[in-house]
């Protein structure tokens, strides 16, 4: 069986800028497949040759078995495609709009449209210039899932959706996998790449920097500490907190009244700083996941400046 996608040293120039500098990689069918970095990575800008909205500098690119180019008005039946910046307008109801969508990507089977739309909460009945970005948004993903594509190309899909809309797309992007559906999912949203993704491939200044399953790539190992407690002075929990080696950007709140609060990134195991909290009186423990940006950096960012910018895991 041939792979979903397909690149080899695709490469993409605007004038003396290489947005795309040499990308390789392989998608299997029936797998979902996250593509995540900083902004200004190229996430975008690789989506986009693959639907050939824009060509490649040079390189090789395979969607389904074909070329972007040589595939095709046919080819694109094939994909459901929602991009990273969806522009709706006009008088136009969305049941209309989607029935429009639904003449040039193919069969959509009877009541298919009506169930999606009562899963993701929008009434099709409405004006698409008077919907909000988050139902605009809606609207962008009935038509990608609507006649079931071999391929869901899937460009920050869940901007300006709340969270049990962005659940509920989560459930979807499972049962699509389910049906032997193809996903290559491009998000800022961490959680959704870990709770998703088979494999994932970080994007850094044109280049892969890593790729591998989420848990070998180690994206969800930093998070925020956010803490208050009595019964110690901020002094004194500064120096055990020294000896946590794990334990970075430490910022302790020096008043000198209670309660005391402690800010800190740790980059690694969490249970030796909560078997330390638990020796004082904890008022309140939050433990926050930076957003997905800022977790590259962290881990990889060094890496694209390093000889030819790889190094991968996994």
């Amino acid at each position: 069986m041939s792979h979903a996608i397909e690149t080899i040293d695709l490469k993409k120039n605007y004038g003396s800028h290489a947005a795309i500098r040499g990308l390789s990689i392989t998608v299997e069918p029936g797998t979902v497949f996250g593509l995540i970095g900083p902004n200004g990575a190229g996430k975008t800008t690789t989506l986009r040759m693959l639907l050939d909205v824009i060509r490649p500098s040079s390189g090789v690119a395979r969607v389904l078995g074909e070329t972007p180019q040589a595939g095709g008005p046919a080819l694109r039946r094939r994909i459901g495609f929602v991009p990273g910046e969806l522009r709706l307008e006009g008088r136009i109801r969305g049941r209309a709009l989607l029935r429009h969508y639904a003449e040039i990507s193919g069969q959509v089977a009877p009541g298919a449209v009506d169930d999606l739309a009562d899963r993701l909460g929008v009434d099709l009945n409405r004006e698409v210039r008077k919907l909000s970005k988050g139902n605009k948004q809606k609207l962008g993903l009935i038509q990608a899932f609507m006649h079931r594509p071999e391929l869901l190309v899937l460009d920050e899909p869940t901007s300006g959706l709340d969270p049990l809309v962005q659940r509920e797309f989560l459930t979807m992007v499972r049962e699509a996998r389910a049906n032997g559906q193809t996903i290559l999912l491009s998000s800022h949203v961490l959680s959704e790449i870990q709770q998703t993704a088979d494999q994932v491939a970080v994007l850094s200044d044109g280049l892969i920097v890593a790729e591998g399953d989420v848990a070998a790539l180690r994206l969800g190992r930093i998070r925020r500490v956010r803490a208050s407690f009595t019964g110690i002075a901020a002094a004194a929990l500064r120096q055990e907190l020294d000896h946590l080696p794990t334990l970075r950007d430490i910022d302790i709140d020096v008043t000198g009244t209670e309660p005391v609060r402690l800010t800190a990134t740790i980059d690694g195991d969490i249970d030796p700083l909560v078997k330390l909290l638990a020796r004082h009186s904890v008022l309140d423990l939050a433990v926050e996941e930076p957003d997905l940006e800022e977790s590259v950096l962290q881990l990889y960012g060094s890496s694209a400046n390093g000889r030819n910018g790889e190094v991968r895991h996994g």
